[in-house]
């Protein structure tokens, strides 16, 4: 079917929930390692306790991809999994700055990281589905916007708690107050936004019911589920391959980001001792704070992102703004005041910006029709395969190559996103001219 244009209001409705997701992955990026080592866990230690969350977007994104292709019910096509995957991520929330031992907290988060995939992979093929691939890029662009809006939020929380007067003592637990509540106003927000969307958008049906419903007993259960996903795997498009590269490299530098970030400005900016001072806590909020600045980067670029790439094209677009990254990462080397690291993270926004939107707007012009979701689902193993591998060999570096120095981990994040803009030059973009060789 010809897909109609969409107004501004149906663009922003559509994309609402990505607000609520991103308190998930906001209060999660920003807080988990710190919780970690509230919870008496060494640097060598964070990144396996981090692997769960890699792991089950290994597993799930394809699958629900897979499963939301051949879903049709009251509640349309990706709604159904919207809504499942907000339930359980808030329970997860309001769980979390609970846990009183590490492998409670391991535990809660790979909770919290399955059940916010089971919401956010249908959203990627979500903009698919009902845009025209002239209002692709505005789409993805717009989730873009909501993601930079609600990590300003979610970032900065426990931050704005301890400003605002709310205790930040721990009491007898060994997380603070002030984090804790933090979690609980993210669940609320995470399943607010989500309910939005799910009630103010509709979906599509299959052009042909009966051709659907055939395609659907066609290939049923776990077996043939796998099948499937395999061959879509071996089948994968020559973009799709290309991007792929970019996509490891890139997210190698966030998750290095990521892990370390928070508590690198403790230690090496605030001058903590151990996790016991009262610095630490101060340094990690700090690092909030930072995390929400490249956060609002973001959401005000993303306004900017469509214009420059329709200018620029979305394959330059994309390869500028990662240079931007990496000069924010490689930055913090010689950064020692707080204030300064605000305009690190002003490089780090406008990557993630681009990061967010241009690779999934160049890619869904490439997808064969019936297989967004099993596809995009696909595509994020490019970003979960880095933090696996991350979380695997990651500590093995820290304890023998880096000397558990958190600052040098974070510099290590920008040298890969320089080898990631490299890349982007590689692939080939429908939307404009494709390098000699990408043909």
């Amino acid at each position: 079917m010809t897909k109609p244009r969409l107004s501004y209001p149906q663009i922003w409705n559509m994309s609402f929930g990505f607000l609520g997701i991103q308190f998930g992955w906001g209060l999660q990026m920003a807080n988990m390692s710190a919780i970690y080592e509230y919870l008496g866990a060494k640097p060598e230690q964070i990144p396996m306790l981090w692997l769960a969350a890699p792991l089950t977007g290994l597993l799930v994104q394809p699958v629900i991809g897979h499963m939301s292709d051949r879903t049709w019910g009251p509640l349309g096509r990706r709604r159904p999994y919207f809504l499942v995957g907000a339930l359980l991520a808030s329970a997860a929330l309001l769980l979390m700055p609970n846990a009183s031992a590490l492998w409670m907290a391991a535990g809660l988060l790979w909770i919290l990281d399955a059940s916010i995939n089971v919401s956010m992979e249908p959203f990627r093929a979500f903009v698919a589905d009902l845009l025209p691939e002239e209002q692709r890029t505005d789409g993805f662009a717009m989730q873009s916007l909501f993601i930079g809006f609600g990590a300003v939020i979610a970032s900065a929380l426990p931050y704005l708690m301890t400003r605002f007067g709310l205790a930040a003592g721990a009491g007898d637990s060994a997380i603070p107050l002030n984090v804790k509540l933090s979690f609980y106003m993210g669940a609320v927000a995470f399943l607010g936004a989500v309910l939005w969307t799910i009630f103010t958008t509709k979906e599509y049906p299959p052009d042909d019911m009966l051709a659907f419903r055939a395609m659907k007993a066609e290939k049923v259960g776990i077996g043939a589920a796998a099948k499937e996903i395999f061959e879509a795997v071996l089948a994968m498009p020559r973009v799709m391959k290309q991007l792929a590269l970019v996509q490891v490299c890139t997210w190698f530098g966030l998750f290095c980001m990521w892990l370390y970030f928070g508590v690198a400005v403790a230690r090496n900016v605030f001058g903590a001792p151990d996790e016991t001072s009262p610095l630490y806590r101060q340094g990690v909020e700090w690092g909030g704070i930072c995390f929400a600045m490249y956060s609002a980067v973001c959401f005000v670029f993303s306004f900017a992102l469509p214009r420059i790439a329709a200018r620029l094209g979305r394959r330059m677009t994309h390869s500028l703004c990662l240079l931007c990254g990496a000069a924010g990462l490689l930055s913090v080397a010689v950064i020692h005041d707080k204030n300064l690291l605000l305009f690190s993270m002003t490089g780090i926004g406008i990557a993630w910006a681009s990061i967010l939107s241009m690779p999934y707007a160049i890619l869904a012009g490439s997808l064969p029709p019936g297989k967004t979701g099993v596809y995009m689902g696909i595509f994020n193993f490019f970003i979960v395969l880095p933090e696996i591998a991350a979380s695997l060999g990651f500590g093995w570096v820290m304890q023998h190559l880096l000397g558990n120095n958190r600052l040098a981990a974070v510099v290590a994040g920008g040298l890969f996103m320089v080898v990631a803009a490299g890349l982007m030059q590689l692939v080939a973009d429908n939307s404009g001219t494709a390098p000699a060789n990408a043909r």
